[in-house]
């Protein structure tokens, strides 16, 4: 995957990898926008649309894929919008240090699979309407519905708002999604891996090792006079980045509520009444039936799939017997089972008389379905749902009310009012925090953050490239805002060597031992090799160091551990048995030294649950891969290019941003 190349900084690598695997899954669920809906804030970034950089025309071409072109501007905005979602989950994340993984173009590759799927399957036939965008936007981003399951037009511009996103951008990438579905859900239908091959990988995965490892820090063998001025001097100057003071900033705001909106007045009889008309199909009789699936890509094996269920299985047992899963659709009715299928094979569920229906023929293979529950629901009179419909009503007059509310207050400020203009108006004060990091924590205040009411705002606040640009974001949504501007900003930049000095004079004391700690680690490997006990060895060396880390471990241990393993261990789980192997440990760690003594293969028993697991795990590393290829197939039918001498100008000019 084009993600598994970033090889460093974890939180960048974890995050981009999540954009990059969104056509991936065998099923086909990881859609990018996924926790955009839970953070509601309303703030966006600022327009791209009009920049020039040495001669850098916006909207000049990156590259082209099929019959499509992705411009600057595009590739800017999404750029963008994705280092505003990094920032929700990591507030340091900084577009210096995204550039510098290659993350320009990851996102250029992404962008270009996302044009790629939506050309392919059209050429082919196969569409995305709006209809089906509708429904999954409604299904995805629960958080923006209203209680009837309708989509919220003012939670909708929340949202879109906290992206920084256009309803066009937006659901075009909601498009991608459902066509990249549509196309390779299906890679690891079917797919089987066999037995020896699985056996060998829950041996590795369940194995039991024993080592050592050795730290030998540089502290130790450093001297223990303190270096003279010149040396301090120089190694500060050479040094300057490790002792850098991250970013801070003031942040200036002010809050306000829904109190501060006049309240609408109360829905009339002939809004109740239009309403109740506009939804009719809600408050008549209806059907539903809760409903299992399972696809099958074959009739054939279909057909043995209800015959193994006809002589007594279950749906999941026989199902499973022939490596397919079940999918839960819940309680659908008529229609929406057709949006998800077709009409015949809605017609064919909603007439059964038995539990279990098919095979049918769908779109993506042939369709065995359990009703698993029958439910019906009588219809409501006018007067009989008024109630709710004033309550529906009401509330969505209120929120119109505080959208439009909010809407003025931006236009001002798009208008030029400044965040004390603002503040007069709604007849607040001012409120300014003391200089922040990027995270929300008090510089210099152990424990202490911003508060909670500006919390959400503060990654937006470090993109802001100066004071006199006030913005607005949510707090709770349709209940508080914040308005926000910068106040003084502090770069990033290594204080004065006067006022760390004995930080640096003990660095550059324990730097001096590093030489020795390496010359220590060799003479311990020669030794180790030759059979030399590692406790016997280490006391040799007559220095006092920490002590050895005797490891007896599972690799299973291990994996629990995730980005918290330390490197020498993931070293000695990577080593073959009987090796010794030296590890420079990064600045002021010294030198490791790591030896396995004992390698256990694990044994699991081909009928426990857990090796039908590893027989998922790596049926789903083929079934990414295949889509991989997949893609990568798409991309060269349609054929593409790339500008490479414009795609160094945008890197250019990004590298320049906050």
């Amino acid at each position: 995957m084009h993600g598994a190349r970033i090889k460093s900084s974890l939180a960048i690598e974890t995050m981009l990898q999540f954009f990059r695997n969104f056509f991936s899954s065998k099923f086909g669920v990881i859609i990018t926008l996924a926790f955009v809906g839970i953070i509601g804030i309303g703030f966006a970034l600022g327009s791209v649309s009009g920049s020039t950089f040495g001669g850098f025309a916006s909207g000049s071409k990156i590259a082209t894929i099929g019959d499509e072109k992705i411009t600057e501007t595009e590739l800017e905005g999404q750029f963008r919008s994705i280092i505003a979602r990094l920032r929700q989950r990591d507030p340091t994340v900084s577009v210096k240090q995204f550039l510098e993984k290659d993350g320009l173009n990851e996102v250029l590759l992404y962008a270009m699979d996302g044009k790629a799927v939506i050309q392919w399957g059209q050429k082919h036939g196969i569409y995305v309407g709006d209809r089906l965008i509708d429904s999954e936007i409604a299904k995805q981003f629960p958080n923006i519905q209203t209680p009837d399951g309708k989509v919220d037009s003012a939670l909708y511009r929340q949202m879109l708002g906290s992206q920084g996103m256009t309803d066009s951008a937006f659901r075009s990438e909601q498009g991608q999604n459902l066509m990249g579905r549509l196309l390779t859900s299906v890679n690891s239908y079917g797919l089987k891996v066999p037995t020896r091959f699985t056996a060998h990988y829950a041996a590795v995965i369940t194995e039991h090792r024993r080592g050592a490892i050795v730290q030998l820090p540089p502290a130790a063998f450093a001297p223990a006079a303190a270096p003279n001025d010149a040396e301090v001097t120089a190694w500060y100057n050479a040094h300057k980045d490790g002792y850098t003071l991250p970013e801070r900033r003031t942040i200036r705001y002010i809050t306000y509520t829904d109190a501060s909106v006049k309240a609408p007045p109360p829905p009339s009889d002939d809004e109740v009444a239009a309403r109740y008309n506009e939804n009719k199909a809600k408050y008549a009789p209806a059907d539903k039936r809760t409903l299992s699936q399972v696809v099958v890509p074959d009739q054939a094996v279909a057909k043995d799939v209800t015959a193994a269920i006809a002589s007594g299985k279950t749906l999941e047992a026989a199902a499973q017997a022939k490596g397919f899963t079940i999918a839960q659709l819940g309680s659908l009715t008529k229609d929406a089972y057709a949006l998800q299928s077709s009409a015949d094979a809605a017609n064919a569920v909603f007439t059964a008389g038995g539990k279990i229906v098919g095979p049918i023929k769908g779109p993506l293979g042939w369709l065995i379905v359990r009703i698993d529950a029958h439910e019906t629901t009588p219809g409501k009179t006018l007067e009989q749902a008024k109630p709710e419909l004033v309550k529906e009503l009401t509330e969505e007059q209120r929120k119109t009310a505080i959208a439009g509310f909010g809407e003025r207050i931006e236009q001002e400020i798009n208008s030029g009012a400044t965040l004390g203009d603002v503040a007069k108006e709604l007849g607040l004060t001012v409120s300014e925090t003391a200089p922040v990091t990027a995270n929300g924590a008090i510089y210099g205040q152990n424990g202490v953050t911003v508060p909670a009411d500006l919390a959400r705002a503060v990654p937006a606040a470090f993109m802001m490239d100066g004071s006199g640009q006030p913005d607005m974001g949510v707090v709770i949504p349709d209940k508080s805002y914040v308005i926000y501007d910068v106040g003084t900003i502090s770069p990033a930049a290594p204080p004065p060597l006067s006022a760390i000095r004995t930080q640096v004079a003990e660095d550059a004391r324990v730097a001096k031992g590093e030489a020795a700690a390496k010359a220590a680690a060799e003479k311990l490997k020669a030794q180790v090799e030759k059979g030399v006990p590692i406790d016997v060895a280490v006391a040799s060396l007559g220095v006092a160091l920490p002590p050895v880390d005797h490891v007896d471990m599972d690799r299973q241990v291990l994996q629990k551990q995730g980005k918290n393993a330390s490197r020498p261990l993931l070293l000695l789980f990577a080593m073959a048995k009987g090796k010794v192997r030296l590890m420079q440990g990064g600045r002021n760690h010294g030198w490791y030294l790591v030896t396995v003594t004992d390698v256990t293969p694990g044994t699991v028993n081909q009928q426990a649950p857990e090796f039908a697991g590893f027989v998922k795990q790596l049926a789903d590393q083929q079934g990414d891969e295949l889509g991989d290829e997949l893609r990568g197939g798409f991309r060269s039918e349609l054929g593409t290019t790339r500008n490479e001498d414009n795609l160094r100008k945008l890197q250019t000019q990004l590298s320049g941003s906050n």
